[in-house]
């Protein structure tokens, strides 16, 4: 492939069939996508390396978590650090294999891959190793959070290992199609983790009405997912005058009750990722970025924008694993937030938003939701979720909502909720008809509920009167959709545009066993989606 570079792993890759010029529609170069494939292709290296043991050591695994989250979209744009980590996965392979380097007959058994023969290779094997890639990387993000709250799982961190190992030299495609399934499976276990990391850590999220206003004086804005890093930022700051806002798929965290406890944690700022370079140019005060989703920060903010973990943007301020907020308080108290009040909104106009509806606090309310349906108060549930994007055509998910019939309860998780979670649908039964489960990650809990349902009516989930609408964006997304593909879920409606790494002979795979699809309109997908009922 005579290409710049090549990717084609988020949803709004060029001309939906892949970025190859001098940079992607992310921002980030040819020169740090030929990074990404090389640190890539050394993690393939590391997996042989670590052969067929039936463990993997908790080092080894932090790199290859590491590695794999680096090259998530959004996550890190600077070549140095990238650099970086790829001579921390050659030298941890080397630790592994110190014998290699120095044999006079290489057998090449822990060579590193060239990415090119991915790319170069036939477009059905293409697609199969691009879901089982882009599904790790995935996964990998979720697998670091659980980490760093002292979470992990022995059979998560070698499915990693095999994982890359078939991506790197497994040609059969009933095997790479296993794998795929395989990637599902082994992230509910992932995701299971981090719901446990999460709630023992920070407790059981609880429904909370978060405030769009941001107070006068200095504050901090916290983007990502991690919410280590948000507890860190909180306890540093607290008793110097900061408050602390949250943004994008960091909202949730308002629900967690010890985070909670923290009275200068104030409430949300702004929306989804992609809206970020309008809504934080020239803003009064820093920004952490705490995971995916940054984007190439413009001139008028760049001088406020801090990373930590797995991100990093040239020039901008990095914090280590120190976890020492200094610089990020400082500029804080340096640029001294707005001189008044500022009343802000969401899309749609609302001034609060509702997040917390987690599995358990859903699950509270069984009795009541198992009434509902039996008595037809509740018609139907659409889980509207996933990643937003800048790709036109998304306002379909605003529509979808605001089109669902009036008896219908919505379920929404992910940061494709910025569409319409400011809408005040009601209620139903005592019940909100709009309930914000969480982040990306959460769709575990949304699986909790679907499940529960399920056992509660003694039917299958598919014959449950729910529907999945969902939008993505990134490789979070990819590893979510191949874990309700392992449970057998169907019919799923997904958008804003189908993945470019489905070649046609897959798509149709997905078609015929699983009814996937492309959304259509609001109203012709809820009349079709709605024919589901329970007796």
């Amino acid at each position: 492939m005579d290409k710049n570079m090549f990717c084609f792993q988020c949803e709004q890759t060029i001309g939906c069939s892949g970025c190859t010029g001098n940079s992607g529609v992310c921002g980030k170069t040819a020169d740090t996508a030929k990074l990404q494939d090389e640190l890539t292709g050394a993690l393939i290296g590391l997996a042989r390396a670590v052969d067929s043991t039936t463990a993997v050591s908790k080092k080894t695994s932090q790199v290859i978590i590491e590695g794999l989250f680096t090259t998530v979209t959004n996550v890190n744009f600077d070549n140095a650090s990238i650099e970086s980590m790829i001579q921390k996965v050659r030298a941890e392979k080397e630790r592994l294999a110190p014998d290699c380097s120095k044999c006079q007959s290489p057998c090449g058994k822990t060579d590193e891959y060239d990415m090119q023969q991915l790319w170069n290779a036939d477009e059905d094997t293409r697609s199969l190793k691009s879901l089982i890639l882009f599904g790790i990387r995935g996964m990998a993000a979720y697998a670091y959070h659980a980490a760093v709250l002292g979470h992990e799982d022995d059979e998560v961190n070698l499915f990693f290992c095999e994982a890359l190992f078939k991506i790197g030299y497994e040609e059969n495609t009933e095997a790479l199609l296993s794998t795929v399934l395989k990637v599902g499976e082994i992230n509910l276990k992932c995701m299971a983790l981090l719901d446990k990391a999460n709630t023992e850590t920070y407790g059981t999220p609880e429904p909370t009405e978060v405030t769009l206003t941001v107070e006068k004086g200095p504050f901090i804005v916290v983007t990502g997912h991690d919410l280590k890093d948000l507890q860190l930022l909180l306890e540093q700051t607290s008793g110097k005058g900061i408050n602390i806002y949250t943004h994008g798929e960091m909202l949730p965290a308002h629900a967690y009750p010890f985070l909670k406890k923290f009275p200068h944690l104030k409430g949300n700022f702004g929306t989804a990722w992609q809206n970020q370079q309008k809504e934080f140019d020239h803003l009064p005060a820093p920004i952490l970025y705490t995971t995916n989703c940054l984007m190439p920060p413009k001139s008028s903010y760049a001088d406020r924008v801090f990373t930590t973990e797995m991100v990093a943007f040239p020039g901008t301020v990095h914090i280590d694993e120190k976890k020492d907020f200094t610089p990020v308080i400082e500029k804080a108290l340096e640029l001294g937030g707005y001189k008044e009040d500022q009343i802000l909104t969401g899309i749609n106009g609302g001034t609060k938003v509702t997040t917390g509806f987690g599995h358990a606090a859903i699950l509270s309310h069984a009795d009541t939701v198992i009434k509902s349906v039996k008595s037809g108060d509740i018609s139907h549930f659409f889980l509207v979720a996933g990643c937003d994007g800048a790709k036109p055509g998304r306002n379909y998910y605003t529509e979808f909502v605001k089109q669902a019939p009036s008896d219908s309860v919505i379920l929404t998780l992910a940061c494709g909720k910025f569409r319409f979670n400011d809408l005040d649908l009601g209620e139903i039964s005592g019940l909100p008809r709009l309930m914000d489960i969480g982040q990306c990650n959460d769709a575990y809990g949304a699986i909790q509920v679907a499940v529960a349902l399920a056992d509660a009516f003694e039917c299958s989930v598919n014959e449950l009167p729910l529907s999945f609408v969902l939008s993505w964006y990134e490789q979070k997304a990819v590893c979510i959709l191949l874990t309700l593909l392992h449970l057998g879920i169907k019919n799923i409606r997904l958008g804003p545009s189908l993945p470019a790494f489905l070649s046609p002979n897959i798509l149709n795979f997905l078609v015929e066993n699983y009814g996937i699809g492309p959304i259509t309109t609001p109203e012709e997908d809820i009349k079709t989606l709605q024919s589901g009922c329970v007796q």
